[in-house]
């Protein structure tokens, strides 16, 4: 089966988390733990807790009040633009897993979106036909064939492995962002990407049940096979079924967002 969410525009990254959330939900009887890579889980779960913790108490709440007040018009607007910064990581990524013509692709979408869509405010190369691709540093270690590493909890940043945590700092160095001056600026537009990133969980993240760090760690695991291997899984039936029942939502809105995302 193949699963192609992450080409669409405007809600690639949303549909990757909530599809591995709901497909935690099927597996969420078998003995998974036994098949995981977790040697750090007593100290992982603390984090975890130090996570949990902050996160309801405050960015949470935050995130909250950002989605009831904001106007749609704005949020999307941010978030196509959050997006569109993230692109030439990808497209960097994308030439150095061998896929000269994403990379090419991405590169030209990246250029499109921040001009003639004012910065990426507008998602204008969706439109154009040129999709929307999900590729970081951590992805392409693992198309060199390095492995991911035992899962790791990071304080604040929530769920990685160890490899994945090493490209993150390389993903860091590729974001457009640390080219904003003044310092003062660039932290506000990362805290803005951070809030934008937690305002699209607050529907998803409904699907967790039982055990929430082992739900959030499967769940994460999931969903980083899901775009090393770019959306290519064995067959499932319940992730057919969702994935059916998704495109219908999507459809049914017909403007690029599902029916069930709060914008």
């Amino acid at each position: 089966m193949k699963l192609k969410g992450v080409s669409r525009p405007g809600h690639g990254r949303v549909r990757c988390i909530a599809l591995a959330l709901l497909a935690a939900v099927a597996v969420a009887t078998l003995p998974v733990q036994a098949e995981t890579a977790d040697p750090l889980e007593p100290a992982n779960r603390k984090v975890w807790a130090f996570n949990d913790a902050m996160d309801r108490w405050i960015v949470k709440p935050v995130a909250k009040g950002y989605d009831r007040f904001v106007p749609v018009p704005v949020k999307r607007g941010f978030h196509n633009m959050f997006e569109n910064l993230e692109t030439p990581g990808t497209a960097v990524n994308q030439f150095l897993q061998g896929k000269p013509g994403a990379g090419l692709s991405d590169t030209t979408r990246f250029l499109v979106n921040s001009t003639f869509g004012l910065l990426g405010w507008f998602d204008v190369a969706s439109k154009g036909g040129l999709k929307k691709h999900n590729e970081d540093f951590g992805q392409t270690f693992a198309v060199w064939g390095i492995g991911s590493g035992p899962f790791v909890m990071l304080p604040a940043l929530g769920p990685s492995t160890t490899t994945d945590t090493f490209g993150s700092v390389l993903d860091f160095f590729t974001n457009p962002v640390n080219l904003i001056n003044p310092e003062r600026d660039r932290y506000v537009v990362r805290g803005f990407d951070l809030l934008d990133a937690r305002v699209q969980l607050l529907t998803v993240e409904k699907a967790i049940s039982g055990d929430r760090y082992l739900f959030v760690r499967d769940a994460f695991l999931q969903r980083r096979n899901f775009l090393i291997h770019d959306g290519i899984v064995e067959d499932d039936p319940f992730l057919d079924d969702f994935d059916e029942e998704y495109d219908e939502d999507y459809d049914a809105e017909g403007e690029g967002e599902p029916a069930n995302e709060s914008f």
